[in-house]
């Protein structure tokens, strides 16, 4: 029997959104394992990579994982705003072995040139950004182009991370990861607060609703744009924490108050569209106890990972899976499989709060988040593996998601 071919290479979401999903499962076996190992009372030493084993993991989930969905996005969705021709395998194989090598460079750095290791991995989302540019500047889309600049941000942040591990500079490591996840924070703020009132409205009237409408009103989107913008800007330029705190609890205030015109109890009985507005819920919440946690009220890292893991992993996990399904002419509805999914993201992300904010449940929690953050990904990869490896049902690959 002949086998289908396969069709991973014919689109952005195909390939990028697969790769995301798989490093997904991957690094954090990684790391579970690593955890484990010190939690039964041994040790791991002679690791391949040059940095401490906390600091390759972070970097890896806020800018490797993070990497591959902001490039699956936009080469989805540029075409869409542009009315341009989607990227072809020509492109999309070199991008996505690039991102691959960057993958690799950050884990065999105890061997490579820190140099090289930079290079390497800061030359992925350039080379993506370049190809947006180009489609871009054919029909000029001012606020598609907005988003460019927050992608800069996240850059930014790894340039500071690669500059201390290059011995260029001696403190700018942790700088650098703070500041990529609060540009992954505003991202999320602006495309999120986008997408999740305008889906919402559409299903609403396909149904035939005739009441109350989502609305998103300026003055609160703005607020919370903005506020999220400068507290990834202060995070990147140092800025003293009362000041980071004082923007990160507008930014979420702002954030919530825009949640509540939605309509999101109207979504309860569809999870394609409640992830989207529980993932935007956690962002808002990860933004106020972030600033709580730079005033010294709680565990910093407690309030990172919800934003890591609630905020970035829930609407990643849910944009992921939305378009990937619209895009390749399927129903805009989770399978079974997709919806316990999303519903798990608030117990990995709850689980990891509690396993920094009380230490001696650290291991357990940190653990048992990690393991539900690999059934996760590993359901959302089994759902959708025909979607990313076989061919559309229907000619849809321009279609809007």
């Amino acid at each position: 029997m002949r086998l289908p071919r396969p069709h991973v290479l014919s689109a952005g979401y195909r390939v990028f959104f697969l790769l995301a999903g798989l490093f997904a499962v991957v690094a954090m076996i990684v790391w579970e394992g690593w955890l484990a190992i010190h939690a039964a009372g041994g040790m791991v030493t002679g690791e391949p990579f040059a940095m401490a084993p906390h600091l390759w993991h972070a970097h890896e989930m806020v800018f490797g994982y993070s990497a591959a969905v902001i490039a699956g996005f936009l080469l989805t969705a540029t075409p869409n705003w542009t009315g341009t021709r989607p990227a072809s395998a020509r492109f999309l194989a070199p991008a996505a072995a690039l991102w691959l090598a960057g993958r690799l460079a950050v884990w065999w750095s105890g061997s490579l040139p820190p140099a090289l290791v930079a290079l390497v991995d800061l030359a992925f989302l350039p080379l993506v950004a370049g190809l947006i540019v180009s489609l871009l500047l054919r029909r000029p889309k001012p606020k598609q182009l907005v988003l460019l600049a927050v992608i800069a941000l996240v850059w930014a942040g790894n340039l500071l991370v690669h500059l201390e591990w290059t011995g260029l500079t001696s403190d700018t490591a942790y700088t650098g990861l703070r500041g990529g996840l609060m540009a992954l924070a505003l991202l999320i703020v602006i495309l999120g607060g986008r997408v999740t009132p305008a889906f919402t409205r559409n299903a609403m009237q396909r149904a035939g609703w005739t009441g109350a409408l989502p609305r998103d009103p300026l003055p609160l989107a703005v607020a919370a744009i903005a506020g999220t913008a400068l507290t990834a800007a202060a995070q990147l330029a140092g800025a003293p924490d009362a000041v980071a705190g004082a923007l990160a609890a507008l930014a979420g205030l702002a954030a919530l108050a825009r949640l509540a015109f939605w309509q999101g109890g109207w979504t309860r009985a569809q999870p394609i569209l409640w992830t989207l507005h529980l993932s935007y819920l956690t962002t808002a919440l990860g933004l106020m106890l972030y600033a709580a946690a730079l005033w010294g009220l709680l565990s910093e890292v407690a309030a990172l990972h919800v934003l890591g893991i609630g905020a970035v992993g829930g609407m990643t996990l849910s944009v992921m899976s939305r378009a990937a399904l619209g895009h390749s002419g399927r129903a805009l509805s989770a399978p079974g499989g997709l919806a316990l999914a999303y519903a798990l993201v608030p117990a990995v992300t709850l689980l990891r709060f509690a396993g920094s904010a009380w230490p001696g449940f650290y291991f357990a929690g940190v653990l048992a988040s990690g393991a539900l953050w690999i059934a996760v990904f590993t359901l959302y990869l089994a759902t959708l593996w025909p979607v990313f490896w076989q061919a559309s049902p229907t000619p849809a690959e321009g279609a809007s998601a």
